[in-house]
């Protein structure tokens, strides 16, 4: 209790000195499961036709349901997800297509990635749910050194592209160290695999269905604690979010902001207050996927800004912030008008009670947009 109180009691103090000035007052902070931001739901209109409100969770479960009722061919399998899964994605599927289709598997990520890598190579479109990204290391030697090069090894004979893996990733608010990583830099580095990062409902359906149609094995990290919080109106009918492809959410001329999953709400969060009390815009580019990742996309918007700021929730070393810098400093050197910064988690395990100083909110965003201006 004491130290939460003192966790309370810094974290206010931190953000008046980080302010400096007596106009700037916090918003009152959101207590529910420790949401540290607010949610900007998706107003791109994808495809013409109707729409529903649905948080990600009801959305991704809608596009499950498209999937099994579509493709006789396809199965939904993983830990509890015959119950309808821990945070609900697969609710009802068993019900309504049977148990030789969505069904749980034992407590084993390398056997249900192992498993799925099978089916894969079989015909069938197999979709698996991790149940915590933090618990997929396990399945990492099948990942990358079987599903990602399968195709490669077989000479095309064989491939692991209907090979789909979704897994829960992120802060949560309450998850500590076991519950709240963010590993796709992991993966990042495995040539055969794409990797994409929704930032709501909206996104989430049409990221997972590209992923089930795309000819290579994927991995979509969901960003937790967005089941719930993230509501948009999501199209009724199937439609795809491309693959490698990175969305401008909000245009400007001063700053780039990038960032993926949960932290392109924060970061929108950042170009409201750098347009209020600096008087300046912020470009805000959602990367959306991780691999391949939309490099021509991001250096155009630094040639134009000449100041850009990454941010995501996994540690700063070897985070895939640093393969964005390094493209930059590359590609627009010579546009630069501040050096690139990275605002991340830090280089130490997910704190449980700490986690408000662990993540890049929006005040050390903002504090990095200020510094680069300033610069």
């Amino acid at each position: 209790m004491m130290l939460s109180k003192l966790s309370t009691r810094l974290r206010h103090a931190g953000r008046k000195l980080l302010l400096n000035n007596s106009e700037f007052s916090a918003d009152p902070k959101n207590h529910a499961r420790g949401t540290h931001f607010k949610y900007f739901p998706c107003e791109k209109q994808i495809v013409a036709g109707e729409t529903q409100k649905l948080n990600m969770y009801q959305a991704i479960n809608h596009g499950l349901n498209i999937t099994l009722e579509n493709n006789p061919r396809s199965v939904v399998f993983g830990e509890d997800v015959a119950f309808g899964g821990v945070f609900r994605c697969t609710m009802d599927l068993k019900n309504r297509f049977g148990a030789n289709r969505v069904f749980n598997t034992p407590l084993c990520e390398q056997g249900i990635a192992g498993f799925g890598i099978g089916l894969a190579n079989a015909g069938i479109s197999a979709i698996a749910e991790i149940q915590f990204a933090d618990y997929i290391l396990p399945a990492f030697d099948q990942l990358v050194n079987e599903a990602a090069k399968m195709r490669y090894r077989s000479g095309n004979l064989f491939d692991c592209g209907k090979l789909t893996i979704r897994a829960p990733c992120g802060a949560v608010g309450h998850g500590g160290l076991y519950h709240s990583q963010s590993p796709e830099a992991y993966f990042a580095h495995s040539p055969g695999l794409k990797i994409v990062v929704p930032r709501g409902a909206m996104h989430a359906k049409g990221l997972l269905l590209s992923c089930i149609d795309e000819p290579d094995p994927c991995i979509i990290f969901e960003p937790k604690i967005l089941y719930r919080i993230a509501v948009d109106e999501v199209p009724v009918a199937h439609y795809k979010i491309a693959i490698g492809k990175a969305e401008i959410v909000r245009s400007g001329d001063a700053v780039t902001l990038i960032g993926w999953g949960t932290q392109v709400h924060i970061l929108l969060e950042v170009a409201d207050l750098v347009q209020e009390k600096l008087g300046v815009s912020c470009e805000v580019i959602d990367l959306v996927s991780i691999l391949p990742w939309d490099a021509e996309l991001v250096c155009k918007s630094v040639k134009k800004t000449g100041r850009v700021i990454i941010a995501h929730e996994a540690p700063m070393t070897n985070g895939f912030g640093a393969e964005i810098a390094a493209t930059i400093q590359m590609e627009c050197f010579l546009y630069l008008e501040a050096p690139i910064q990275r605002v991340t988690g830090w280089d130490c395990p997910f704190p449980h009670i700490f986690e408000s100083f662990y993540l890049p909110d929006k005040w050390r965003c903002f504090a990095a947009v200020r510094d680069s201006i300033k610069y």
